[in-house]
Formats: C-alpha cells, sequence, structure tokens
C-alpha cells in the first residue's frame, strides 16, 4: 500500500527522487498523468490497467465521459526509475501542477500524488480541510 508523505526536490533536468519506501510499492516502471486538485498522479502498471480499464467502460457517447478520459490519458506518460533511484516528470505535467522545484509525494492507498509544495501546504491546511467536516461527510459514503 502506498502511505505516507515526502519532500523532495526536482533536479535541473526535471528529474524527482523515488522515495525508497514507495519503490517496491510503485515499481520500476509506472505511469504520471494529470490528477485533480492540481497535483499528478502515479499509478504502478497493475493499478493503470484497472484504472484505464475503468475508463473505457464509460460511454462515448457522454460529453462529460469523453472529458475526463481525454483528462486523465492525454497527459498519461510511462516512467522509468534510473539507477540513481530518479524518474523525469515531463515538462507538460510539471506545468500542469506548478511543479518547479520543490514537492511533495504523497501515498494515497492505490496510487501517489505529487503536489507542488506550497500548493499542498495550503490545500492541507486546517483553513481548507477540516477531518471532522470530511468525516462526516463520508458517511454518504458507507465509512
Amino acid at each position: 500500500m502506498l502511505i505516507g508523505e515526502y519532500e523532495h526536490s526536482l533536479d535541473v533536468k526535471g528529474r524527482l527522487i523515488m522515495p525508497a519506501k514507495l519503490r517496491a510499492d510503485i515499481g520500476e516502471k509506472f505511469i504520471i498523468t494529470k490528477g485533480l486538485d492540481g497535483c499528478l498522479f502515479v499509478f504502478s502498471q497493475n493499478e493503470w490497467s484497472n484504472f484505464e480499464s475503468k475508463l473505457k467502460e464509460l460511454p462515448l457517447t457522454n460529453k462529460n465521459a469523453r472529458d475526463f478520459v481525454r483528462f486523465f490519458l492525454s497527459g498519461a506518460t510511462e516512467c522509468e526509475i534510473d539507477k540513481q533511484g530518479r524518474f523525469l516528470i515531463v515538462n507538460n505535467l510539471r506545468e500542469y501542477a506548478n511543479i518547479t522545484k520543490e514537492v511533495i509525494i504523497i501515498g494515497v492507498g492505490t496510487r501517489l500524488e505529487i503536489w507542488n509544495k506550497e500548493k499542498w501546504k495550503k490545500y492541507n491546511s486546517d483553513e481548507n480541510i477540516s477531518a471532522d467536516n470530511i468525516a462526516e461527510n463520508m458517511t454518504m459514503l458507507g465509512i
């Protein structure tokens, strides 16, 4: 399971170190794509296959479904960890997530998210996120 929060920096070539604790679960090759809330999503190849299968089931006749599929697939790229534990985040994805130097990598179970450090701080702030409010809303989802 992918869990935890890790702070790292991009090098001048746009490469990022994959935290050692996450490497076994994410694999040597994985998929990065545009994520929701302004971050990047990182899927292991197995999780990407599961996600892609769900996207394929969406009705082609539904505009929202087409937009959703385009959003995720158009930005997707396969990455590979090099011998130093780094991987390249392509320029269009760095621009989408406003990633320039300092990043936060978080594990959210079946995927990783890569955030601009300042954007993560703002998103994760007490003013933005209330654990009590979130918990109350989870009852609608059966949790």
